[in-house]
């Protein structure tokens, strides 16, 4: 079963293949992806490495976690599953807007 592995506090000039080739020497990789901004394609920092196995992904979090990528100390944790940002449902009645549709004068 795949285990998905957040890496961050990434330079912004390391690449998807610099992820696979570190990565690898923990196991094997099935994928390796930095993130990047959807306008501008510049890195935001952050990537994300699916390992083959959960017991290679622990080994990678415990080779990797505070190494050094690039004159960067990176940040290698377990995946957690993506919480739904700002925009989902909401109740248009909640927060702020204080004297809303009122004049004050």
């Amino acid at each position: 079963m795949p285990s998905k592995l957040y890496v961050g506090n990434l330079a912004f000039s390391v690449s998807n293949d610099d992820l696979h080739e570190l990565f690898s020497q923990a196991g094997q990789v099935q994928s390796a992806t930095v993130v990047t901004d959807k306008f501008s394609g510049q890195s935001r920092g952050f990537g994300f490495v699916e390992m083959t196995t959960l017991d290679e992904a622990a080994n990678a979090i415990h080779q990797f976690n505070e190494s050094e990528l690039q004159g960067r100390n990176i940040k290698v944790n377990e995946a957690k599953p993506r919480e739904s940002s700002f925009g989902g449902q909401r109740d248009r009645n909640s927060g702020g807007g204080a004297g809303r549709g009122r004049n004050r004068w």
